[in-house]
């Protein structure tokens, strides 16, 4: 593990034992996005964002585009709470729904790697998740 990663890691296992995220806010996503999860067109991301497997129509990308917007604003605002930096929010939000709300099926992928399906088990996650979701 690089000197970045640990100070990435130390930081994102101090978040969690503050329970940062059972404050986040819950963003409903609308029936567009849920579709485009269960084509396998549209994901979550280790970075707490969804992200956009392939070509979409123009609707999947804007209803991407603002519930990212909506997403961003929740970590900006828990970030400025917590002393952290907007980056270290999202990818803590990254982690816990890489580690609970992909269901089986649905694609997901970890940094700039490619798109996966989630099996049966868990997901393997990014070492500075730490065991904190897993």
């Amino acid at each position: 593990m690089t000197y970045r990663h640990s100070i990435r890691a130390a930081a994102l296992a101090a978040l969690f034992s503050f329970g940062a995220l059972g404050a986040a806010p819950a963003v409903a996503q609308d029936a567009v996005v849920s579709a485009a999860k269960a084509a396998g067109t549209v994901g979550e991301q280790s970075d707490g964002y969804l992200g956009i497997n392939g070509s979409v129509s123009s609707e999947v990308r804007a209803a991407v585009d603002a519930l990212n917007i909506k997403r961003r604003a929740a970590y900006t605002e828990l970030a400025a709470k917590r002393g952290v930096t907007v980056q270290d929010m999202a990818a803590v939000t990254g982690c816990q729904t890489l580690a609970s709300r992909v269901s089986q099926g649905q694609i997901y992928r970890i940094g700039s790697g490619p798109w996966e399906t989630k099996g049966a088990g868990p997901i393997a996650l990014p070492d500075y998740c730490g065991t904190a979701t897993r």
